[in-house]
């Protein structure tokens, strides 16, 4: 059994998902791309990664404090009274539900510290005692783990996160500008998208249909206004939260797939920054550099698909679908990719529907 959820999320500031070391052109710190079409987007290994996290600090912050640190004591009260009393009042079903939650900590997300330690020792060290993944929790089964007598892939299968609507300033004000191609990639069925040249655009706000032509950034294009307005309101089913269609509105444009990528990467936040000297306090001589990113406003989709284990029936997709979205919100506050503690990196994911098969 499988359960598919759709990701829709929208960057509260601007997003950095770096390539790594410095290159030679227009920035020097670049961001992920897609290879094919060139349009930046947030892999689906950063924000597996990350979730990982968000997901042990939640369930982290279940447990009763007494029991935060000490597996041994959990065991005990558990094997008298059940896993109940191990965590707050309250909790959610996917937390107490299952019982493998009883050896989590913040180890069982990140890198593996002791993958040649057995399932059997790692769960019954101390949280202090630095054992790696536990192999037995929520989020060892969800995100998959890997130790020295068993490996278990994870349940969740993230995709990336692709633009499916990118801000970008006209002098009418913000648009969001996407493409047939990629609403077609997004699942957005239109009813009505005319045909349309390179160098014209179909616009969707009444007002901007009075305007024989509209800059996108530093680049002017014709409005095709001679036909019949788009019907965005599968869009807006799409996206769903009231706050992000407030903010759009009708101010949706739609051009070519042949030149959006060109005007998505003609609009990049770029930042650039120095190095301060500690003796001086000044700017470091040479240490200036330039990184861009997805501005802030971007909405983004794509999916998780969730796959049951053949043989455990203990953890069912409820409790995953529902640990992800319990825990999505560490996104809105702490972020994901770099320089988060820089005014980079918040994203909003908004609420899910979910489909079974």
């Amino acid at each position: 059994m499988s359960k598919e959820i759709k990701i829709t999320a929208i960057s509260c500031d601007p997003i950095y998902i770096g390539t790594g070391g410095f290159t030679i052109g227009r920035v020097d710190n670049t961001i992920v791309r897609d290879p094919i079409t060139r349009i930046p987007k947030i892999p689906g290994t950063s924000l597996a990664g990350t979730w990982r996290y968000y997901m042990a600090l939640t369930i982290h912050s279940y447990f009763k404090e007494n029991f935060k640190i000490n597996r041994k004591a959990r065991e005990r009260i558990f094997e008298k009274e059940g896993i109940e009393v191990l965590f707050k009042n309250n909790v959610k079903d996917w937390v107490s539900g299952f019982k493998g939650n009883r050896y989590a900590a913040i180890k069982c997300a990140g890198q593996d510290d002791k993958p040649n330690l057995s399932v059997e020792e790692s769960k019954m060290l101390s949280i202090n005692e630095d054992a790696g993944h536990c192999g037995n929790c929520i989020v060892c089964k969800t995100f998959g783990f890997s130790k020295q007598d068993k490996s278990q892939r994870g349940m969740a299968y993230f995709s990336d996160l692709n633009i499916l609507l990118f801000p970008v300033y006209t002098r009418l004000g913000t648009r969001w500008i996407t493409s047939k191609g990629i609403l077609k990639s997004a699942g957005i069925k239109l009813k009505s998208v005319p045909n349309f040249e390179d160098y014209e655009v179909l616009v969707c706000d009444k007002d901007d249909r009075k305007q024989d032509s509209i800059n996108l950034g530093w680049l002017n294009f014709k409005v095709k206004n001679d036909e019949p307005t788009v019907n965005v309101s599968n869009i807006k089913k799409q996206i769903g939260d009231d706050s992000a269609l407030n903010l759009l509105g009708e101010k949706i444009i739609i051009v070519s797939d042949n030149i959006i990528h060109q005007i998505i990467n003609s609009n990049l936040e770029t930042r650039t920054s120095v190095s301060i000297d500690p003796i001086t306090g000044a700017a470091k001589e040479g240490a200036l550099f330039t990184s861009e990113a997805i501005p802030r406003g971007t909405i983004f989709y794509g999916n998780v698909r969730i796959e049951e284990y053949p043989l455990d029936e203990e953890l069912s997709l409820d409790y995953v679908s529902e640990a992800l979205k319990d825990s999505k919100k560490y996104f809105e506050t702490l972020g994901v990719g770099g320089m988060t503690t820089r005014g980079f990196g918040r994203l909003k994911i908004f609420d899910w529907g979910e489909k079974n098969d």
